[in-house]
Order: C-alpha cells, then structure tokens, then sequence
C-alpha cells in the first residue's frame, strides 16, 4: 500500500516539474473576456521584442483613491504585467507623491512633477469628517537609458460622464505606454516641416504643438522657394541616362494658415513631393476674417482669401468652400457689458463662429478625443476621385449652418437670440483624411519653366501616401497669455480656462501620417463600460441586499448537506 501511494506522489511530482519546464520555455496566455481586453496587439507584441535594455515605469497612482481611480491603478498595473510577460525589461513601481508628512515636503515633490512634464488633479474624497480636498497626479514617468519622458493617464473630456471619461483613458492606456516605448527607443527620428514662405503660422504661433512635436520628430521650418531639393531628395544613379532616385525629404509637412498665393513653382514641388510619398497636413482658412477687427470696431467683413490652392485640393479629392461655419455648440468668448465701481463687467457668450467640434468618429486620430476649439472654420466636401478613399475625421454639430462670403460679421449677434430653426444642421464637414493613390494636379498643364529643368523627374501618379485637410489654419495656433505675452499650451483657452483636444488632435493626425495605422490602431480598441443600473439598484434596494446575505450562506448549508448526504450514502453500504 505503502509503494503504491509513493509512486502516485512520485507521478504527480513529475507532472508539476514537466509542467514548470514547459511553462518556462513555451509561452501561452489565453483570454477569456468578449473585447480581449488582456490580449496585447500585434504591433505591441512586436514593439516589445525590440526592448534590448530597462525600460522603467514610475506610475503615481498610489494611496488612497475613489473606486474611479483604484480601478484605472489596477488597469495600469494589469497592463504593465501583460507588458513584462512578452519582455522582462518591463519593470515599475507605484508611487504616493502625497506620502509625505511634510507639506513643503509634498509641494517640492508636486513641484517638480509638473517641471517634468506632469499635470495635477483635485479630487473631492468623502472621509470621516466630510468631504477632503486631494491632489493627484494620474500619470507616469517613463525612462530607457538615459531619456524619459512623460505620460498622462487620464484623458479629461467635456460634457462626457467621468465613468466614460475614464473608461476612454483605459482605452488608451496602450497606445499611450506602445507610443512612448516607441519613441524612446527608435534609432532613427523622423523629420517633418513646417512650410513657410506663404504668411504661415510663424514658430511662436505654433510653439507649444512644436514643442510637442519635437519629443517624436527633429521638427524643421523651411522655405520651399521655388527650389525642388527642399521637399525631395535626389540621387543620381546612372551617369549615361541621367535617371535620379527621387525620395521625399520629410515624413511629413504643415502647411500651417498661409494668407497669400503659391506661386507655381512651389505648388508643383509640394505635388511632386506627395507623387513620391510625401505627407501633408493641409491647414488652410479659405476666407479671411479677423477677431482683432471685430473687437476694434464691433464689425468686419469677411472675404475669400487668395491661396491658389484650391483647385489643387479639388483634384486631390477635397473642396474647401467660400464660406463660414456658426454652431450653436460655441466657445464663449468675453465681452464687456458695463461698468460697476470703476472695474469693467465682462462677460462671456458663445461666439457661433467659433464652433467646438465634439469628435464622434471612431477613426483612431480622433476616437476619443476631448472637444476641439476652432476659430472662422469653413465647410468640407470630398470629390469624387478614383482610388482615394475618404475619412471624415471633424464635423459640427446638427444645429449648425453657414453664410458664404462676403458677409458681414458683427458682434451685435451676441445681444440677438438665435433663430434655431436656422441652424438646422445637417453637420458640417471640416477635417478629412486622404489616402490612396493621387493623380498630379500638373499632369496635363507642366508649366515651360518646369520643363526645362532637367532636374525635376516629373511624375504623374503618387505612390499609395495620405493627408489630411482641415478648414481651419488656427485650429494648431496656440494663444498667448495676457498680459504677458508669453505663448500658452495648445489647446487651452485661457478666457474659460479650458483645455481642448487641439493638441493631442494634431500629435495624433501626425503619428497616423509618418507612421501608419500601426499604432495608432491601438485607439482604437473599446472596453465596453458595464455599469449598475443605480435606478433599478435604489428601487429594489433591499431586494438586493437580502440576496447578497441569503444566497451565499444557502449555497454553504446546501453544500454541507450534500456532502453529509453523499458521506452517509457511501458508508452505509
């Protein structure tokens, strides 16, 4: 008897270490749940085989948190540990920056997070003795070698539930970690430009975004100039038939709200730089229309402005139209209504030219996105071109309309209630994505001086390439503070002190245009949201609560019985 209980004990001691052995060596994870939400992407999986040193996490979602935040901590750490499973240079710690007894000890510490790139919360906590003001930092600091660089983790959105608005930033959470892992260890920065040359956005216009940018891509500021080799590369291969390698130059270029005509030239070499793969992020206003005239003398007009470039979008498979967009969803901007012992009274309306823009795409550049501010946007129509598939990425709201241009533009709107039955929708275009194969704007008009440069290897037909086209120049303008003058973060409105979505919009219109839909996909990802029914919760209250008690001990008692039951059974016979 003795013998045959050992050998079991020696089976089954074997079994776990040819089970340990295999399970060291073979990778295997399965995942049980509807949307996979444990099972990482390919492009993360790949990613992560090409992590060769530590890439260290210092997440600061420690201490005490509501439900909220203990389950975004919880996310967080879940991903991390999928992250370490495919590669164990993955390592992380969590960390309480309130920890400190000391308060100066904890302002130096929140201080020096925000020197680092990250941003605080408040949160209103219940405790004992009421409700308790607490500061947080949802966020990371990510390092590898000798670069770190930062991470939010909580994505605020306007006029979303904070259930929602969390489940988004759960959503996220890897892209985010991919995104960052990628950039900290790629080898090779892309370069990308900002046009000039043509009235465009100038560096302190578009600082923050280039600041931004910058942590992604070496960011240049050129003037094309009428000189071909400032948008593509060429190099000479074959001495007897002169035939030149033509590549693009940048990944990417911004063409950043010019206010005066291309000439030729330029619009030919921004053609043949997209013919050979080239990007561009068109940012363009089509009419011209100033705040700066309006508040100086209450009322302006508005008119088309020259660019040229029309035409030119039209064959690419974009028409951006003469005229202004009004929303009644809007940006209140401040007006002074009077005067009330000697300070001046301000106060805000919405300005129906300044449309906020609540992204509904499930498009991965905008999913999830907080509401974009634009300023005098026009609308959008694609054209009907062959092998260019079209994405609207922005559109208004249902109560919008336009007024083509010229149009007079008065501030008296604001003392005037509006007419709803005007605005009745549909919504408007007014960002669009471009992707395929495009035919040149130039291919039956080549200009005589064009060809007579041998230089240029004209070419009629792009390679499979993208852009984006949004009718709104100063939707990447960052604003300047008042009355310092210094340049404020991109996106934020320091009139209603909110933040918008400008910014991670175009970060992410960037990403998709230089990189793909590789990672970027990954937004695209949806953890379906199961919540109580707090209507049902409050009306069947006790119901509930007899459950919870009852069932589990009735499932015991009836567990015991049977086991007494099947005891008996067996030994009576």
């Amino acid at each position: 008897m003795f013998n045959h209980y050992l050998v079991q004990l020696l089976i089954v001691i074997s079994i776990l270490i040819i089970v340990s052995i295999i399970s060291s060596n073979v990778f295997i994870r399965i995942d049980l749940t509807s949307e996979k939400r444990y099972t990482l992407s390919e492009s993360t999986q790949e990613l992560l085989k090409n992590v060769d040193d530590i890439v260290y996490f210092r997440v600061f979602l420690d201490g005490e948190f509501p439900a909220g935040f203990k389950r975004l901590k919880r996310e967080t750490k879940e991903l991390l540990d999928e992250f370490r499973a495919y590669n164990r240079n993955i390592e992380y710690e969590f960390i309480n920056p309130s920890s400190s007894e000391n308060a100066q000890e904890r302002n130096d510490t929140y201080q020096l997070l925000m020197e680092q790139g990250l941003n605080p919360t408040n949160l209103q906590v219940k405790t004992k003795g009421g409700l308790d003001q607490q500061v947080i930092f949802p966020g990371a600091l990510v390092s590898y070698k000798n670069n770190e660089m930062p991470v939010e983790l909580l994505d605020a959105q306007l006029n979303v539930p904070p259930e929602a608005a969390l489940n988004n930033s759960i959503q996220n959470l890897e892209f985010k970690f991919t995104s960052l892992i990628s950039q900290l260890i790629k080898s090779v920065v892309p370069r990308i430009a900002f046009i000039e040359g043509h009235g465009e956005l100038d560096d302190q216009e578009t600082y923050d975004i280039t600041i931004a940018l910058r942590d992604s891509y070496i960011v240049d500021r050129i003037t094309i100039d009428g000189q071909i080799n400032s948008l593509v590369n060429r190099s000479l291969i074959d001495s007897a038939t002169q035939e030149y390698i033509i590549r693009p130059a940048y990944a990417a270029i911004i063409i950043a709200n010019p206010d005066s005509a291309f000439s030729q030239k330029d619009k030919f070499i921004i053609d043949q730089y997209i013919m050979y793969g080239g990007k561009v992020l068109w940012l363009i206003d089509p009419v011209i229309a100033s705040m700066d005239s309006i508040q100086s003398q209450e009322n302006t007009v508005s008119v088309e402005k020259t660019l040229d470039l029309q035409n030119q979008l039209f064959n690419y498979g974009a028409r951006i139209n003469k005229n202004l967009v009004l929303d009644l969803n809007a940006l209140p901007i401040p007006i002074r209504t009077g005067q009330i012992g000697g300070q001046a009274q301000i106060d805000f309306f919405p300005w129906y030219y300044f449309p906020v823009i609540i992204p509904t795409s499930k498009h991965p550049i905008v999913k999830n996105l907080n509401a974009i501010k634009t300023h005098f946007v026009s609308s959008i129509d694609t054209t009907s071109v062959k092998n260019v598939k079209k994405t609207i990425l922005l559109s208004t709201s249902q109560y919008s309309k336009t007024e083509a241009v010229p149009v007079m533009i008065s501030l008296r709107m604001l003392t005037e209630e509006p007419d709803v039955m005007q605005y009745s929708g549909p919504p408007l275009d007014i960002a669009v994505l471009l992707e395929g194969e495009f035919q040149s704007d130039f291919r039956n008009r080549l200009p005589q001086a064009i060809i007579t440069d041998k230089e240029i290897g004209f070419k009629e037909k792009s390679v499979p390439t993208s852009m984006i086209v949004v009718s709104d120049g100063d939707i990447i303008k960052n604003q300047f503070h008042i009355p310092q003058g210094y340049p404020l973060p991109l996106g934020f409105d320091q009139f209603t002190r909110e933040t918008f979505g400008n910014k991670e919009f175009i970060l992410n219109a960037m990403n998709y245009l230089t990189d793909g839909p590789g990672l970027i996909s990954l937004r695209s990802r949806e953890l379906k949201l199961r919540l109580l029914d707090k209507t049902k919760i409050s009306s069947n209250r006790t119901f509930w609560q007899l459950v919870n008690l009852l069932v589990p001990v009735i499932i015991v008692v009836l567990t015991g019985l049977l086991i007494v039951w099947l005891r008996k059974r067996k030994y009576s016979r």
